[in-house]
């Protein structure tokens, strides 16, 4: 009992010290991992094998959450596969009972009926308890940041999140999913000396493997599989999303995104695609895609897929999640459109060297939809999908288009350009006027981008600012945010005001306004809403996410829940 009062003091002191005064070492460790990032793999095993292969363990959660795992003192050898000293996890959670989100760290014996192993590095990750109304109650973005601070650089590392019966597990997967990226083109592996290795393990150097696994509000470990298929298909959506974003406008080309796009879907008979590409935009009157794409190497494209659910699916739709849409607008199906501009430059209106860095992140809202709806067929979704890729480079060039310039979108509205760098609205546009012109049967429009730096001024860098066309929508938006971890938040919704600072002498519209200082967000909304067919009689949404679509220089997968929990794609409603 002596050792064991010796091992509870150590970690006191170990804990005491990573939770309130280790934050620089855990700043860097964060940076290093992006070197390994390309080798980590995630897994949603609810199998019990997980836990004895792992030589790391974090257990994240509520505070009052994890003081009840704690207390349940027989469950330690089916939880970790060993018997941790119940004084050291008491100790580790009673050195992070402050009101913020706080992780401790120690390294244990593994004391238990299994095959002797190595001292186990165990981490306690402890969100808040209460959060605002305008949060995730689970705190997802700071269990996102602990997750990964926790996390060792290589080995294998069993996640176990406890979670309250009412919230969704799928929302927590994509959580953790964004927090280990996938795309990387570093030559070298090694750990910087500021890494720790706590253990020993058979991994390769750099290989990290996570298993994630749920435990309810009984502490029972959850294996509705069902649920679990969501999680792990979210977070397939999500790091596509982000290997998407993070990957270089060199490989990204319009092209080559398009030959991504088909090959997710070459072998599902639920997806048509059909691609309208360069030249042909212009023939067609696709006039907004088409100029700001046409300057560039490669040609701007718009892709369009539609999902249709299989007929065993739709008929089981009575069991289906009740939703805050109405009877009609649940029926009918919905169109999801994304900006994809793989690289802007600004154009003719050229960006600075600095304000070009990060640019390849500008087709992040395309990379949003398409996880989403990635992520949705693969669950089979009872519901009518299709998405709209606007694809193109805003290059300069001979052939770029010029400020002053007037061109005529597919609306059949003229737009006088002002600012080619303002060029997100305008192939969105056309997408928009597509969709509401040639889908009778679609109840919902909703268009995501990364559309205005003003949009980081109105609703912050965690909350996309979004524009709707009723309240009902708005509503139903800001409930799909905080269901999913994607937030969201209302911008002013006032066309009529804000139309006037699109005014010109000579054209319908121009592309950007008048006075920056006049709810520019909101008025770069509402130049796409002008744009929608006047015989459209569904709803309209817009997000727009350019700062919550990326953070540190990496893309974070926004819109990838958000778009699941809008279609009601299953594991994002309320758990029963």
């Amino acid at each position: 009992m002596n050792f064991f009062r010796g091992v509870a003091y150590c970690a006191i002191m170990i804990a005491s010290t990573n939770a309130f005064t280790n934050i620089r070492p855990l700043a860097r460790h964060v940076v290093s991992q992006l070197a390994l990032s390309a080798s980590t793999n995630i897994s949603f095993d609810t199998s019990t094998d997980v836990r004895d292969k792992a030589t790391s363990t974090i257990v994240v959660g509520r505070h009052s959450t994890l003081k009840q795992v704690i207390d349940r003192q027989d469950g330690y050898v089916s939880l970790f596969g060993f018997r941790p000293h119940p004084d050291i996890l008491s100790s580790m959670h009673e050195s992070i009972s402050g009101s913020g989100s706080v992780t401790s760290h120690v390294v244990v014996p593994t004391v238990g009926p299994a095959a002797p192993r190595p001292p186990h590095r165990l981490s306690l990750c402890s969100v808040k308890n209460k959060v605002t109304r305008n949060n995730h109650p689970l705190s997802l973005h700071a269990m996102s940041d602990m997750v990964k601070s926790a996390c060792p650089s290589k080995g294998v590392v069993h996640v176990i999140v406890c979670v309250e019966d009412e919230f969704p597990l799928a929302p927590v997967s994509i959580a953790i999913a964004r927090a280990f990226p996938l795309f990387s083109k570093k030559t070298s592996s090694k750990k910087s000396s500021s890494d720790e290795s706590d253990g020993e393990d058979d991994s390769e150097d750099g290989e990290l493997t996570i298993h994630v696994s749920f435990l309810d509000s009984q502490g029972m470990r959850v294996k509705n599989e069902l649920e679990i298929k969501a999680c792990k298909v979210a977070a397939e959506g999500v790091r596509l999303a982000c290997r998407l974003v993070d990957t270089h406008p060199e490989e990204l080309t319009t092209t080559k995104y398009a030959k991504e796009v088909h090959a997710l879907f070459e072998n599902d008979d639920t997806v048509m695609i059909e691609e309208i590409v360069g030249e042909e935009l212009e023939e067609k009157g696709y006039g907004g895609i088409w100029n700001v794409g046409k300057g560039a190497t490669d040609p701007p494209r718009l892709m369009i897929l539609t999902y249709e659910p299989p007929n065993d699916v739709v008929e089981d739709t009575t069991d289906a999640e009740e939703s805050e849409h109405s009877e009609d607008n649940e029926a009918s199906s919905i169109a999801l459109i994304g900006k994809g501009i793989v690289y802007d430059t600004g154009g003719l209106a050229l960006k600075s060297r600095v304000g070009q860095c990060g640019m390849k992140h500008d087709m992040g809202g395309s990379a949003g939809v398409l996880g989403g709806f990635y992520a949705a067929v693969k669950l089979q979704t009872p519901r009518k999908i299709r998405l709209l890729l606007c694809l193109a480079e805003n290059a300069i060039g001979p052939k770029a288009v010029r400020n002053d310039d007037i061109i005529t979108q597919y609306s059949g509205k003229t737009v006088e350009i002002n600012n080619s760098d303002a060029e997100g609205r305008i192939v969105l546009s056309d997408a928009v006027a597509h969709a509401t012109r040639h889908y009778d049967d679609v109840g919902l429009v909703v268009d995501m981008a990364t559309l205005t730096g003003a949009q980081l001024v109105s609703t912050g860098k965690l909350h996309a600012g979004i524009l709707a066309t009723s309240e009902e929508v708005e509503r139903t938006a800001v409930k799909a945010g905080l269901t999913s971890g994607d937030l969201c938040y209302p911008l002013l919704y006032a066309p009529e005001l804000l139309k006037k600072e699109f005014a010109s002498k000579v054209a319908d519209m121009k592309n950007s306004v008048k006075d920056r200082s006049n709810a520019q967000c909101s008025c770069a909304g509402h130049f796409i809403e002008s744009h929608i067919d006047p015989n459209y009689k569904g709803e309209w949404l817009h997000v727009d996410m350019a700062g919550p679509g990326s953070k540190a220089e990496r893309g974070t997968g926004y819109g990838v829940g958000l778009v699941l929990s809008l279609v009601s794609a299953p594991g994002f409603s309320e758990r029963s």
